[in-house]
């Protein structure tokens, strides 16, 4: 992903083409998609502006809206709208009675952070006092970038006027050197297994995972484990010998077989770990398009194993199939 392009006015004034970069969560990133990307859909052809999103297995993700000012300006108000849409959603289930405020986060270069907040917070006090939005500019950079969050909360007709101001600010400003972006780090542990539930994790929140995967789970803890040694191991009294190791083999497409390994093995060990199973993935062969996957273990591992597998698959297909979830280059 680029950093932000900001280019100076022209002749036309302020709408000129630029990017502005967006920080949110999972659950903000999914109210923003909608059912099968309909929302975002609706937003890039009625503002104009182009609106990606990085890629998913993330508990943040970047939205980045590019295109001339208006059409960005039509695209914050049509997200910051949706997200006023679901704080009122929200309480119509919550004894709460004050609505909280409408909050988006920026993400800017720091170079271009001291224009914004002005001489001894000049600029970013007068931002607060004619658009009547909170505006706050994070005092450190992001993990592994030279960006900072800027944080903007109230109505959302303020978010708008404040983001009109910034946009000013940053084309009369163009960052100085060059900018590394901020990337989101993919979530470390998406599953957790506890008191013989599976969880996924979402922000702040374990969220119970669907029922196969927690009973998988459970048969699989329940029988003898594997041994890696590839020793036999004697069946639990009252265990019949459909519960000792067996091994089932799967046969994947090579340009597949990626999405199930990933970046450095994390994800088969990721399924290795949560299964119990072993599994083998085979060299590839000289004139073929397949690998086989051997997987060895209990019938509850190897189940488990396939499940996560699939899954594995499902989301993959899933960011084929919603462009707005993948990573722009």
């Amino acid at each position: 992903m680029e950093p932000p392009k900001v280019q100076q006015p022209g002749e036309g004034g302020l709408n000129v083409t630029l990017t502005i970069r967006l920080l949110m969560h999972g659950k903000e990133v999914g109210s923003i998609i909608g059912k099968k990307g309909e929302t975002v859909k609706k937003m890039r052809e009625e503002s104009g502006a182009r609106i990606n999103i990085s890629e998913g297995n993330c508990p943040e993700r970047i939205v980045t809206i590019t295109g001339p000012t208006d059409a960005i300006f039509k695209a914050f108000a049509m997200i910051a709208y949706k997200f006023e849409e679901d704080i009122i959603n929200s309480m119509s289930n919550s004894p709460a009675t004050s609505k909280p405020p409408v909050t988006l986060r920026l993400v800017v270069p720091a170079s271009q952070c001291g224009s914004l907040i002005g001489k001894g917070g000049s600029k970013i006090k007068e931002m607060r006092e004619s658009t009547g939005a909170q505006v706050q500019v994070a005092g450190d950079m992001l993990p592994n970038s030279t960006e900072r969050a800027v944080t903007i909360s109230g109505a959302p007709e303020a978010i708008i006027q404040c983001v009109k101001q910034i946009c000013v600010v940053m084309l009369e400003s163009p960052p100085k050197g060059a900018t590394i972006p901020y990337r989101p780090k993919p979530a470390s542990t998406p599953i957790i297994f506890s008191g013989g539930q599976a969880y996924t994790i979402q922000g702040q929140y374990a969220i119970p995972h669907p029922d196969q995967l927690t009973k998988l789970h459970q048969l699989a803890m329940q029988q003898t484990p594997f041994n890696p040694l590839g020793q036999t191991t004697p069946a639990f009294p009252g265990l019949d010998a459909s519960n000792q190791a067996s091994t089932h083999e799967l046969t994947i497409p090579n340009d597949l077989i990626g999405c199930i390994i990933g970046r450095q093995g994390t994800k088969i060990n990721e399924i290795r770990q949560m299964s119990g199973a072993q599994i083998k993935i085979a060299n590839a062969m000289e004139g073929s398009s397949e690998r086989q996957i051997t997987i060895t273990g209990t019938p509850a591992n190897i189940s488990l194993a396939q499940y996560l597998i699939n899954a594995r698959f499902r989301d993959v297909a899933a960011m084929w199939n919603d462009p707005s979830s993948m990573t722009t280059s």
